[in-house]
C-alpha cells in the first residue's frame, strides 16, 4: 500500500462525511452532515475540502459553478493503515496486547470478546 498521510481529526470528520456519501459530495452536504457542535463557516469547510484535494484524498469536478467532491482514498485503505501504525506505535505489533489492554479496562464487550473468537476461528 502507498504512503497514506494521516488526516487532521478536522479532515478526519470530512473525509468520514464523504466516505459515507455514495456519490460525489458538494460542500453545502458536508455543512449539512457536519456534527452540531461544529460551527465551520463555508470557507472553512472549503478550506478542508482543498487540503484533501492537494493532499491527493479527494478528486474535485467542477460542475457548473459548484464543486463535487469524490474520494481517491477508500477509507477501508486509511483505516488499514491507522490501523497497523496505531499497534506498530502503542502495542509493539500485538494486536494481543491490545485486546488485553481493552478487556483489562472494561472497554471491550462480552459480545466483542464472542464476536473475536468466532473471527479467530474462521481464520484459523
Amino acid at each position: 500500500m502507498e504512503s497514506i498521510p494521516k488526516l487532521p481529526e478536522s479532515e478526519l470528520e470530512i473525509m468520514s462525511i464523504i466516505w459515507k456519501n455514495p456519490k460525489n459530495v458538494i460542500c453545502d452536504h458536508v455543512i449539512a452532515d457536519l456534527n452540531n457542535d461544529k460551527n465551520w463557516s463555508k470557507t472553512t469547510v472549503l478550506s478542508f475540502l482543498s487540503r484533501l484535494v492537494d493532499r491527493g484524498f479527494l478528486a474535485v469536478t467542477k460542475e457548473g459553478r459548484i464543486n463535487h467532491y469524490s474520494p481517491i482514498i477508500k477509507e477501508e485503505d486509511y483505516l488499514e493503515k491507522e490501523g497497523k501504525s496505531f499497534i506498530n506505535k502503542m502495542y509493539h505489533d500485538s494486536v494481543t496486547d491490545f485486546v488485553a489492554t481493552l478487556y483489562n479496562s472494561n472497554n471491550i464487550s462480552q459480545d466483542d470478546l464472542h464476536n473475536l473468537k468466532k473471527l479467530i476461528k474462521k481464520m484459523e
